[in-house]
């Protein structure tokens, strides 16, 4: 039992930060999905003497682009295979989701991950693994606040500082910041800093 509360523990907080970074790429999340108490979450997903991620995925659309939905997949298995990618693609197009993030617990298999790359000119897909969302990075205090800049905004700084897009200092998109923020190439990042002399000191990165 003691070993079924901690992996359920841990999957709790990997939970709470899926939703917390849905709510910052712009998807609508309410409060009690971010805020579910430990006690309700091992009732869901729990009771059975067994984790169960079945009923752990979701769906979420975005507060300010019509038709851009996100189908967040818990892959059941510890291990992704070739079939558990199709099972995901399949529940996208049902959910009509063009955007998809799949999440695992220990290892995506080669197989698996060229059968995501090879839908990604039909559809845009991420993989996380479950480790890598136990803490929420972006609430370090070191970690300073990030915006992806709007098309509009980005053409704007490009414009007012003559200025060319290669020319922007970089952000790799394997950063895990620009993981986080679901960031695609061409994106700009505005970071903003505290600055003892200024108040706030602003920087801009683009995505490679």
């Amino acid at each position: 039992m003691q070993e079924l509360d901690r992996e359920l523990a841990r999957l709790w907080r990997v939970s709470r930060t899926v939703h917390e970074m849905m709510r910052d790429r712009g998807y609508q999340v309410a409060d009690y999905e971010i805020n579910t108490s430990f006690d309700d979450f091992k009732q869901a997903h729990g009771s059975s003497g067994q984790v169960d991620r079945t009923n752990m995925s979701f769906t979420a659309d975005h507060e300010e682009e019509s038709g851009n939905r996100i189908y967040v997949y818990f892959c059941s298995d510890r291990n992704v295979s070739k079939a558990n990618v199709k099972t995901f693609l399949g529940s996208m197009d049902r959910m009509n989701a063009q955007k998809g993030l799949l999440i695992y617990a220990e290892k995506l298999s080669p197989i698996a991950a060229r059968a995501m790359q090879e839908m990604s000119s039909e559809y845009h897909l991420e993989h996380f693994k479950e480790t890598d969302l136990l803490v929420n990075i972006t609430h370090h205090f070191l970690v300073p606040k990030h915006t992806i800049m709007k098309t509009e905004d980005k053409q704007a700084l490009i414009k007012k500082y003559r200025l060319k897009e290669t020319q922007l200092p970089r952000i790799m998109i394997t950063d895990p910041v620009a993981r986080y923020y679901g960031l695609r190439r061409g994106q700009v990042m505005k970071i903003e800093r505290a600055s003892e002399t200024a108040g706030r000191y602003v920087t801009y990165r683009i995505c490679m």
